[in-house]
């Protein structure tokens, strides 16, 4: 990292007389881990790093190769705009490498950066505009809603309009963009979306976001919870993912003589997500609760296909505005919030660079609602389906090498370990469901 960042990190921490910096990295699921260190020794962190025992973080490491070294990024330094007692704290991600250098495979940053690169080599960089979705409830342990408000509804009776405020100023104090606030379909369902920018700072932007909007909630008395399928009947909550590839200053998604403005190289890339989507749900809907908002009726995309306006569809492209090329970008609408976003990212831009590098030819759009046709018709027109269960999502992910290779062996093979352990335990649970159903009559 070169010494002038590092210099100007130390200079702003000094600046804002901040005694303690937590930084941040992320497990191979997705929970943001954190140690804290004093400003004094942030320069040293900086150039050599901090060590921790990486056995006692999923998916990192063995025993006999536990030893891992945190190294704080300093283009990732903010100020925490809430105080501990009485005394501003800053945050630093950090990139994890080896203690004998290099860095370290399991580390989801990496797993990104490497996808990146690969990106850059084929001269694109990858951005991506997140809408996150949550419910606000009154406690951690039951599903009593704050509101009985829909989509866009302001009412007297939506009390978290101010929580979204407050949410959106700590986003801005962090120095992250957000477009707009609104409420949600569900009752106490709340989105917050990000403005887009590079794959990278916003899969930090990410992390940050799901800690913003629990902390805000948590310090007015509430619990807020990014679990995609929270309440049954209601619609559950997703992380629809617009991106778009640049080349340069200028959007390789945009061709000006195409009727819907949309170039050989989106519809190559659009054609790769549809391929090798049934492959990455595992790691865009990592739980067995993803599998239960995958369902038909609550506008969550359940079959693979592509459409213009069409919100049953996996993949839309939103319609383009004159004067507006930049903007130009698709949007896949299966993920939800509560998967790891580095690696998200890195497997729908795996996806998509196989898309372009093998000249994938992208079938006709969807008019019709996918929802309402017949399974006759969906395999006339060679619309699947994605995985319906966590145990289906795995095995298809079990057979993809495009997904061992966006990974990398280390996070590929914890991962699918993870997620076989979790199924099991679900599988084998008796559940409330069966006790009110068959106690009574078996």
């Amino acid at each position: 990292m070169p010494k002038h960042l590092r210099d100007g990190a130390v200079a702003a921490i000094k600046d804002k007389d901040i005694e303690f910096v937590h930084l941040w990295f992320t497990d191979v699921l997705g929970f943001l881990k954190t140690f804290v260190i004093t400003a004094d020794e942030l320069e040293n962190a900086m150039a050599e790093g901090m060590g921790f025992d990486g056995s006692s973080i999923e998916g990192f490491a063995r025993i006999e190769e536990s030893d891992m070294i945190a190294l704080p990024d300093p283009t990732t330094l903010k100020i925490m705009p809430w105080r501990q007692d009485e005394q501003l704290v800053a945050t630093m991600f950090c990139n994890i490498v080896r203690p004998e250098g290099g860095p370290f495979e399991g580390d989801p940053r990496y797993v990104l950066q490497r996808m990146l690169a690969k990106a850059a080599e084929m001269g694109f960089t990858f951005n991506v505009g997140p809408e996150l979705e949550y419910y606000y409830f009154k406690d951690d342990v039951s599903t009593e809603v704050l509101d009985r408000a829909s989509y866009f509804d302001m009412t007297t009776r939506d009390v978290a309009v101010d929580l979204r405020k407050k949410t959106v100023r700590m986003l801005k104090a962090f120095g992250i963009t957000v477009e707009y606030s609104h409420h949600e379909v569900g009752p106490s369902q709340h989105e917050i979306d990000l403005r887009y920018g590079e794959a990278l700072a916003m899969a930090d932007a990410v992390m940050t976001y799901r800690l913003v909007v629990k902390e805000v909630a948590q310090m007015n008395g509430v619990y807020a919870t990014f679990m995609p399928k929270p309440m049954y009947g209601e619609a559950g909550s997703g992380m629809h993912v617009h991106q778009s590839l640049f080349k340069g200053d200028s959007n390789a998604f945009y061709d000006p003589s195409d009727e819907f403005h949309l170039s050989a190289i989106a519809k190559s890339y659009i054609a790769g997500l549809l391929h090798h989507a049934p492959a990455f749900t595992a790691i865009t809907n990592q739980w067995v609760n993803s599998y239960k908002r995958l369902v038909s009726g609550y506008e969550a995309p359940v079959h693979i296909c592509w459409a213009h306006r069409n919100r049953s569809a996996l993949v839309r492209v939103p319609m383009y505005k004159p004067g507006k090329e930049k903007a130009t970008r698709i949007e896949l609408r299966s993920p939800d919030p509560a998967c790891n976003p580095y690696l998200a990212f890195a497997v729908m831009l795996a996806a998509g660079l196989d898309g372009i590098e093998k000249g994938m030819t992208l079938p006709d759009d969807v008019v019709e609602d996918v929802y309402e046709m017949s399974d006759a018709r969906r395999a006339e027109l060679g619309i699947g389906r994605l995985p319906g269960d966590l145990d289906e999502a795995i095995r298809e992910m079990e057979k993809s090498e495009l997904v061992r290779e966006a990974l990398g062996d280390k996070v590929f093979e914890y991962f699918l370990r993870n997620k076989k352990a979790e199924w099991h335990d679900y599988h084998t649970r008796v559940t409330p469901f069966e006790l009110e159903e068959y106690l009574p009559l078996l």
